[in-house]
């Protein structure tokens, strides 16, 4: 007999990095690493499900950036380069390990990285969305989307317009590359303000999820704490996080990843071979990069790195995943007993956590997925609309603002590093609304419309919520104080030329291809409600 449910949750976000104008480029590379480690593995995972019939309901947030990544066809030839070129570094190492402790891992990277290749170039021709949408069709994927460029709303909500731009775009690129509206959405770091499920409503979205203090500091004392959804009042419901799930993943001291017989991360052939040898390899023959080629474990504290086994490393995920399922099917047997119905579970996570991060992690998800579905579990895999569906009625509560960051609100995305870039935001947005309003009702030319959705093109991209988190961590801050302030400059540009009616469509043009996002984007609705 089923106690109660799990609903697993994969945010699959990359901030958009798109550079025609460049032969090559480094931050491109997170994409390329994400789809070799991450995405190529979680479909092979999703297929292998499919053949073997197994019964299992897994949810997958697509980002927009992600989505036209993805999509994107000079990325697309790009990847193909990147992954022959580790191909080539493979069969170099299958030689120079000749003989060695290594060669074994060798010959494993060469067959995981010609695996990557023929998914990608065979099986899928390219299209990764493909794959996702034909498991969501089969009804055991749920795809959901988020904010268009991954905008931090809480701190953009001193306009409401800004707020909706983001929401409503993020849904339109959705819809327009798979083919049908989500009844989920993703808030970008899962950060919430009272009344963004207003605007959620609008688009006819029916849930999303909060971290955990999001609904335990709610505006009614959850009954169910975070093991049931809160209707906010107007039929959107608010899932929590769970807790415990999320530090048996995410932990850094109790999580599953640093399990010692994993796979070292920090330990790469770019960083460790002689420069001559590597440079064909890294950036610019000079800069040492990832190859995605690691021979060695977690080992343990201050231990010297032993030798990466594959298969030892394999069986400790499904360890692991025994371990998971089993102290799942505990958790909600003692909620069973407490609650008014069946529990459910919360488990979302970061996508690229499983594979590149944690390079076990899709084998572990795939266990779960199978241990869930076996006729002696206790606990059934749901997604959360399937839920909404079974369980209609619902406490009716608001969350607190929350967020799932460092200390569980905004002071990772606002701080002494980057608290300087959200007056020119906010600028910009009052300045495109006011060109909106100023045209309401207006006939424009083909090229002030052009200037005019590249304008709100700009804007979208500067408020990505991934340059602040950069700044405040610390790692690429010079990339992403250049975004911002491209962006920026990108829009004040336009909106000179604008006012001026002074525009030059060579260089828009190359704004255009660079910037090569939201095709079906709509300047007028950047129109404030109160001028329409």
């Amino acid at each position: 007999m089923k106690k109660g449910f799990l609903s697993l949750i994969l945010h699959a976000h990359l901030p958009y990095v798109h550079h025609p104008e460049h032969e090559s480029f480094f931050e491109e590379i997170w994409l390329f690493e994400a789809i070799t480690e991450c995405y190529i593995p979680l479909i092979n995972a999703l297929d292998r499900l499919q053949k073997d019939s197994i019964d299992y309901r897994l949810t997958l947030s697509l980002s927009p950036p992600l989505i036209s990544m993805l999509r994107d066809e000079l990325l697309q030839a790009r990847y193909l380069n990147y992954l022959h070129k580790l191909l080539e570094l493979a069969q170099k190492e299958v030689l120079r390990t000749k003989k060695t402790n290594y060669q074994k891992l060798a010959h494993y990277y060469l067959a995981f990285f010609q695996n990557a290749l023929d998914t990608y170039q065979q099986q899928y021709k390219g299209d990764l969305l493909s794959a996702f949408k034909k498991h969501h069709a089969a009804g055991t994927l749920e795809l959901i989307t988020c904010a268009a460029t991954h905008g931090f709303l809480p701190l953009l909500n001193l306009s409401e317009t800004a707020v909706r731009n983001q929401i409503n775009n993020g849904l339109k690129t959705f819809e327009t590359n798979l083919g049908f509206s989500p009844t989920g959405f993703w808030l970008p770091e899962c950060a919430y303000y009272p009344g963004v499920e207003t605007l959620l409503a609008e688009q006819g979205i029916n849930y999303f999820f909060v971290d955990n203090h999001g609904i335990m500091a709610a505006s009614q004392p959850p009954k169910n704490g975070v093991y049931a959804p809160l209707d906010c009042g107007n039929g959107v419901t608010a899932f929590g996080r769970d807790p415990e799930s999320s530090k048996q993943v995410w932990s850094s001291q109790e999580g599953y990843p640093g399990d010692y017989d994993y796979r070292e991360y920090y330990k790469d052939i770019g960083f460790d071979l002689d420069l001559n040898y590597i440079a064909p390899y890294i950036l610019d023959g000079e800069i040492r990069i990832n190859t995605g080629i690691k021979y060695y474990r977690v080992t343990g504290k201050d231990l010297p790195k032993e030798i990466y086994n594959p298969q030892k490393a394999l069986a400790k995920a499904r360890q692991h995943a025994q371990d998971f399922i089993a102290k799942k099917q505990l958790q909600l047997a003692a909620l069973n007993a407490t609650m008014d119905r069946l529990p459910i579970i919360v488990a979302p996570y970061d996508a690229e956590l499983f594979g590149h991060w944690w390079f076990e992690g899709p084998h572990w998800l795939e266990q779960v997925l199978r241990l869930a579905s076996e006729k002696t579990s206790t606990l059934k895999t749901i997604s959360c609309s399937d839920y909404l569906k079974q369980q209609t009625t619902h406490q009716i509560a608001t969350p607190s603002a929350s967020t799932w960051g460092d200390q569980g609100y905004s002071s990772y995305w606002l701080n002494e590093s980057n608290e300087w870039i959200y007056p020119f935001l906010h600028q910009a947005e009052t300045e495109m609304e006011q060109l909106a309003a100023d045209l309401q009702g207006l006939a424009v030319t083909p090229l002030q419309t052009r200037a005019l959705n590249q304008a709100a093109r700009s804007i979208l991209l500067a408020q990505a919520s991934d340059w602040p988190f950069i700044m405040k961590s610390g790692t690429t801050t010079d990339y992403a104080n250049k975004r911002i302030t491209d962006h920026l400059s990108r829009f004040n540009y336009l909106h000179d030329c604008i006012r001026k009616n002074n525009i030059n469509e060579r260089y828009l043009t190359a704004l255009e291809m660079m910037d090569n996002i939201f095709p079906d984007i709509n300047f007028r609705d950047y129109t404030p409600p109160k001028a329409r």
